[in-house]
């Protein structure tokens, strides 16, 4: 193995780049070590970058046919033998093999690995904020819920849309939650609330934050914001009533995305207005306590009809078709406990009709 031409680093980097395998032929084992000595003295090793020393090692490899380990070894060799670098005095005679159960230790890749995070794809839709509803009834946080997956098969979403300030719940259901599906299922929410809707909260996911339900809510007037990073609690009613309702009535075990319409017929003409009207709701009290902190205390109950019928000036505030009347009977044509073994009746009847077990 000659070195009468000595390589720049540019050339060796396009010398490795090459496809064609490269064979060279040595005389024996301490021949091969004198020209990787000689290598390393040449192009001043130790003074060489990070980028610099990984290709002269994959250099070394190439040329000489040493494995990775072998390689390293003797460049360990060197910082103690010829640059009398102590802290390379036990490293210069240890062993290929322990160089290969060194490299495979979680230690070894955490300290050698690089990883590069995801960057996420900004999407101008929405903004990044909690609503401010300033005691209006109208802002929605909404929320999706799936009923699981089975052998390959997607089981049914849940939209769940209550108000920040009445607590009103509207919540139905979809097979699936493309565009194509969930446009007609907001626009159906949407109308099932008595008053205007002014707001529209979300999470980050992409079923709500996309063009089509931005133009939906731009053309209903209705602001669209998303929650913000690092503030779990944003859109925490929503996730609370999941759990509270959804689950509770429903369960966790998998339904299958064919049952959608008996679901959603469950919820708009029981479920819905069970708990709207009969189903009382703890009712958040904020206490400022200095330093910008707030306690939220939960000392009353009262149902989203009772508290939207506390909002002032309630005839402004109902959507055209709706009146305080109406509500109010509709309200008082049964008693809560009734109206609650009348939709457990018609929850035993649909899981009758899905096969399903009453959680």
């Amino acid at each position: 193995m000659g070195d009468s031409k000595w390589l720049s680093l540019e050339q060796i980097r396009a010398f490795l780049c090459g496809a064609e395998p490269v064979e060279f032929a040595a005389q024996g084992r301490a021949e091969v070590y004198q020209w990787v000595e000689r290598t390393l003295v040449h192009y001043e090793y130790a003074r060489q970058g990070k980028a610099g020393k990984g290709l002269l090692r994959r250099y070394l490899e190439k040329m000489t046919g040493l494995s990775r380990a072998q390689v390293t070894r003797r460049i360990l060799a060197r910082e103690y033998e010829v640059h009398g670098i102590a802290a390379y005095q036990r490293l210069a005679r240890i062993s290929s093999a322990q160089i290969y159960r060194l490299r495979a230790t979680s230690a070894y890749r955490q300290r050698n690995a690089t990883y590069e995070p995801t960057r996420p794809t900004v999407i101008a839709i929405g903004e990044r904020r909690r609503p401010e509803p300033k005691g209006r009834p109208g802002f929605l946080r909404i929320d999706t819920v799936h009923q699981g997956d089975f052998d390959g098969g997607k089981g049914v979403y849940h939209i769940n849309a209550v108000d920040e300030v009445t607590q009103w719940q509207v919540m139905t259901a979809t097979p699936k939650i493309s565009e194509l599906w969930l446009i007609p299922v907001l626009e159906a929410m949407i109308a099932q609330f008595p008053f205007p809707i002014r707001g529209f909260h979300s999470d980050n996911g992409s079923e709500y934050v996309n063009y089509d339900v931005s133009r939906l809510l731009g053309k209903l007037l209705i602001e669209q914001t998303k929650s913000r990073s690092r503030h779990c609690n944003d859109n925490g009613l929503v996730e609370a009533k999941n759990g509270a309702v959804i689950r509770k009535h429903l369960g966790y075990g998998y339904i299958d995305a064919q049952h959608a319409e008996a679901i959603s017929e469950f919820y708009r003409e029981h479920l819905n207005p069970y708990v709207n009207f009969h189903r009382p709701c703890a009712v958040p009290e904020q206490r400022l306590l200095g330093n910008g902190r707030i306690q939220r205390v939960y000392r009353r109950w009262a149902t989203p009809w009772e508290l939207l019928e506390e909002v002032p000036n309630l005839k402004e505030v109902l959507r055209p078709g709706h009146t305080e009347a109406a509500l109010k009977a509709r309200a008082a044509e049964q008693c809560d406990t009734e109206a609650a073994l009348d939709m457990q009746q018609a929850k035993r009847e649909l899981f009758q009709r899905i096969g399903r077990k009453i959680p």
